[in-house]
């Protein structure tokens, strides 16, 4: 079966994002469990350890606190409390920090810094697993023991106002609720105001045990603008009114209540200097705790500095405060300072049953639990747990008896540091074995696609795909089989511990078939490879060589692959990719010159014009691949350079080009600070963003659209040109009404709004860019012959997109959009057509390109650079699928705008039907190239420090890129399709 090499290579992209997924599946794992009874069954309370003594208690301790009100601000950072933003703008929290009855920490989050896994570790005091990134927008009820199960089992009454995820995770747990949005970023007064509508009317009643109150506003403020903006002091000071009410509601109360109350307030995570959040910067897992009861004395001129903990810890400490069980997942220590003003002998029980419920969770999930430091302490603690016990009942010297219990005190705190670290290191179990059947996948898929480039960069670009040889021949069959009997071996020992043991029958031996089938096109193509391995002869261009160009790609390729093996490469990765776009830039201005100046006999036999098809290529790789597809002699018919027909203007301008690039290149690394080292620093982006430099943001704003319009509208019916520039002042006016910028006529932002019409107005006029696009290219099917109906049709879905992201990028960014188009125009005009490149090499340089854009916008390989609020723009509610798509084109729309102009490029500079072949399997192969290789290293380094902090993240951006890549292949075939019938 003979299929063009576009079709090859977009099946074989979407087969490798099946199997990347099934690596995801294994490689986010499920966290430590325990595996003792049913999740939430009561199981009784370790009794007090003795030595002979009679008088043990066996029971659980009696409740700390009759009231407990949990006040999350989600990304309160510590900094916003601790610091002198706190000092200025939350002065009674300040007092209370200084001068209260309260005990102050900072709690360290552990990445993914995002809501829903924070809010796991604070109620069940596990760590998450890092998929809960993706789970965070879709949340499960959790089923985990927690501490919000064990007081609803104890007869507590909950009461819940705010994020709405808490009802996702604990459906029917509440009394009463009310909810709220959690992803409509461009909110933060309503969202806030919902849940404070509330308050005075709970405060008075008593039918309650606990109150949670999660206010979105101050994360939805960072999302939008940023830690600096001064939103923030707002925001911090409605904050501070807000917990000053519900203080003094809860010590009038206790005047007739005969426990005290706890009030608890606390960030789920912390806020990054761009306002994002979901890695691992101190910003975003530094966050506030701050507990606040009658019940902690304070001396007068007792000084206490926030004392650094874990996130985890909170979840031990509610639950012993509220006298129910510690969850059985909980790695977190109890913060003894809760307990410290009890009696010697509650204290050295609470840290008793802290430790016991830590060392079975340790004998569950580490096999040599014994070897461990951490279970050794817990022994001796015990043991002399004991002989206090003993000596308690016996002895009536106190001082004898504080002193000992002291020691005994000291022994159990370090014990259970060191039971949480070690449970920690153990956080999660790899799914091997889904693991290593995705990375088989990915490498056959890989494997295939080499051994396919002689047929797929052929002249025809088709190539022979044997279908029936390998799914009829014995191999196949074995293969399966053996397949099949490893997966039973290996699910009869795991069992449901497997994702691939969890699914059907009938799923599982899916997977095992297209992974023998796989098997086997590749020995077919390798032997097919082997039996044309004599290189032919052909004695016009036994002398060809490979180009500088094409010894500038292999080695950037090969670079880039190797750098991601090392965590500082990944984190800085647009450093690699901004040394790729420059040396480009140096090696076209090299040729531009060699080819101007020296003239043609200095240059190497390498490329024909494009409108030749790109045909030029296949003489000089005839030599390099064994068994290339080479077109006869008689067919190719090489054309005069075309840069000895330039003069005057029009040859400095080629001249000048690479220079002008290299420019705008630089230029916009100075607009974001990405990555780690060096995001901290001022850059032109924050300086713009600035309330106080908003006139200089609206020229600079206004000067990026009118250049966006004037390089786009050449190509554009008059309709579509009429569309853009309406469409782009409304992106003029949205920007204005959300206060981003300003028109002449205003002199303030007093009249801020969520630009919600203003959006809407954009988003008809890119629809209706986008209809007409496809309908030109519908119609181009239907007319054979109307290639001009393509061409336009082609322009004016690109135009679409080019006006959707110049309404989802920040304003401080349209110059990043106008710059694209820039050198897409430049690179056209002055670079592609007088050189002459052929298909992969004018596609290789789109990918390039459209990678150093991806991180020009101000993106990284750190979750946190996420654009969250781009995915609501014009939405006055949450819709999950229109958010999720906005997001995702937001961030990856250098990318898709530079595949898009490659579409175009390529669709009107040649006829031949081989070039869009030629750049879809280039785009495939050269996405694969890195995704597979960084599946084989992070599987590796699995156990790596930074697994979590920096390798994960990027796996989850490559799995996201080539699930885009699939799109993108998906539409070149089927723009080769259209271009077949044309």
């Amino acid at each position: 079966m003979r299929l063009g090499s576009g079709t090859f290579a977009a099946g074989c992209v979407v087969i490798e994002v099946l199997g990347v997924a099934l690596f995801l599946r294994g490689f986010f794992p499920a966290p430590v469990r325990s595996s003792s009874g049913t999740e939430h069954e009561a199981e009784p309370p370790a009794p007090e350890p003795s030595a002979g003594g009679g008088s043990n208690w066996t029971k659980l301790p009696p409740p700390l606190f009759g009231k407990v009100v949990i006040m999350l601000i989600d990304a309160l950072r510590d900094d916003f409390v601790f610091g002198s933003k706190g000092v200025k703008f939350m002065p009674y929290t300040t007092y209370l920090v200084e001068k209260g009855t309260s005990h102050s920490f900072v709690a360290e989050a552990k990445p993914p810094t995002v809501t829903m896994p924070r809010i796991k570790a604070l109620m069940t005091g596990s760590l998450p697993g890092f998929i809960d990134v993706v789970r965070n927008l879709n949340s499960p009820a959790l089923l985990e023991d927690n501490v919000i199960t064990q007081a609803k089992a104890a007869g507590k009454r909950i009461i819940f106002y705010g994020d709405e995820t808490w009802m996702k995770l604990f459906p029917k747990h509440f009394v009463e609720y009310d909810g709220t949005t959690s992803f409509f970023v461009s909110d933060y007064t309503e969202v806030d105001d919902n849940v404070t509508r509330h308050l005075d009317k709970v405060l008075k009643r008593g039918d309650w045990d606990v109150l949670i109150l999660h206010y979105l506003g101050l994360d939805h403020i960072g999302h939008v603008s940023g830690p600096s903006s001064p939103l923030i002091g707002r925001k911090l000071s409605e904050m501070d009114s807000i917990l000053m009410r519900i203080h003094t509601a809860l010590l009038s109360e206790e005047r007739e209540a005969l426990l005290p109350s706890l009030l608890v307030l606390c960030g789920d995570h912390g806020m990054s200097e761009s306002g994002g959040h979901g890695a691992s910067s101190v910003e975003e897992v530094n966050t506030a705790l701050l507990l606040v009861s009658s019940a902690f004395e304070r001396k007068p001129g007792d000084v206490r500095h926030p004392k650094h903990v874990q996130q985890t810890d909170l979840a031990p400490t509610l639950a012993i405060g509220l006298g129910l069980p510690i969850p059985k997942h909980s790695v977190g220590c109890l913060l003894f300072p809760v307990v410290e003003g009890r009696a010697i002998r509650e204290q050295l029980r609470f840290l008793h049953l802290n430790t016991v419920q830590l060392s079975k969770l340790l004998q569950e999930n580490v096999p040599p639990y014994k070897r461990e430091p951490g279970f050794e302490q817990f022994k001796m603690s015990e043991r002399l747990h004991g002989n206090w016990i003993r000596r308690y009942l016996e002895e009536n010297n106190s001082e004898v008896i504080l002193n000992l219990g002291s020691k005994v005190r000291r022994q159990y705190l370090d014990a259970l540091r060191t039971l949480s670290l070690s449970l920690s290191r153990q956080v999660a179990h790899y799914d091997v074995y889904s693991m290593v059947v995705g990375t088989v996948m990915v490498l056959e898929v890989l494997t295939l696609l080499l051994l396919s480039v002689p047929q797929a960069l052929g002249t025809t670009a088709e190539l022979e795909v044997p279908l029936s040889s390998p799914v009829f021949s014995l191999l196949f069959y074995l293969t399966f089989l053996l397949l099949w009997a490893v997966h039973v071996i290996v699910c009869t020992s795991a069992g449901s511990s497997c994702y691939l043991c969890s699914l059907s029958w009938l799923m599982a031996g899916a997977v095992m078939l297209l992974v023998s089938a796989l098997l086997c096109a590749v020995l077919s193509a390798l032997t097919r490879t082997s039996g044309h391995g004599r290189p032919r002869k052909n004695p016009v261009h036994s002398n060809s060589k490979w180009s500088q160009l094409d010894l500038l790609i292999l080695c950037g390729t090969v670079g880039h692959v190797l750098s991601l093996g090392a965590s500082s490469f990944i984190e800085e990765e647009h450093q690699t990719w901004y040394f790729l776009v420059n040396t480009l830039c140096l090696a076209l201005c090299h040729e531009i010159y060699r080819s101007c100046f020296l003239g043609e006999d200095d240059e190497p036999q390498r490329g024909f014009h494009v409108q030749e098809g790109f045909a030029g290529a296949a003489p000089a790789l005839q030599d390099k691949i064994p068994g290339w597809d080479a077109p006869e002699p008689s067919r190719l018919k090489k054309s005069p350079s075309s840069l000895d027909g330039l003069w005057g203007r029009e040859k400095w301008m080629v001249l000048a080009s690479p220079w002008l690039i290299l420019g705008c290149c630089r230029l916009l690394r100075s607009l974001n600070q990405t990555g780690v080292q060096w995001a901290h620093r001022p850059d032109l982006g924050h300086w713009l963003s600035r309330s106080d430099h908003k006139a200089e943001l609206s020229v600079l704003a206004a000067l990026a659209l009118v250049m966006v319009f004037t390089l786009v509208q050449g190509r554009c019916s008059l309709s579509s040109k009429v569309a853009m520039a309406l469409g782009l002042l409304g992106v003029y006016c949205y920007r204005a009404a959300v206060g981003h910028l300003l028109f002449p006529w205003q002199q303030d932002t007093k009249d801020i709004s969520k630009g919600i019409i203003e959006a809407r107005f954009v988003y008809v006029f890119v629809l209706g860019i986008l209809f007409t696009g496809t309908k030109d290219l519908l119609k181009s099917q239907v007319l054979a012959a109307d290639f001009t109906s393509k061409a336009g049709g082609l322009w004016d879905v690109y135009s679409g997109l080019v006006l959707l992201a110049a309404l989802l990028f920040r304003a401080h960014n349209l110059p990043v959009l106008a710059c694209s188009l820039l050198i897409q125009t430049v690179m056209t005009k002055f670079v592609w057509r007088p050189l002459r490149h052929d298909a992969a090499e004018v596609t290789v340089m789109h990918y390039w390109f459209g990678q150093a854009f991806f991180y020009f916008q101000g993106n990284s390989n750190n979750i946190a650079t996420v654009d969250v609020s781009a995915g609501f723009v014009g939405l006055n509610t949450y819709m999950q699928i229109p958010a999720i798509f906005l997001t995702a084109f937001a961030t990856y729309a250098g990318p898709v705008l530079w595949a898009s102009h490659l579409v175009n490029f390529l669709s009107s500079e040649t006829s031949s039907r081989s070039a869009l072949r030629h750049a879809c399997f280039c785009y495939a192969l050269f996405c694969s190239l890195p995704v597979s290789a960084y599946i084989v290293l992070v599987t590796s380094l699995r156990y790596h420090l930074f697994i979590w902090s920096v390798f994960s993240p990027k796996l989850l951006y490559e799995a996201m890129r080539l699930l885009v890549t699939a799109a993108v292949c998906v539409f070149f075939t089927a723009m080769d399709r259209t271009g077949a019938k044309s």
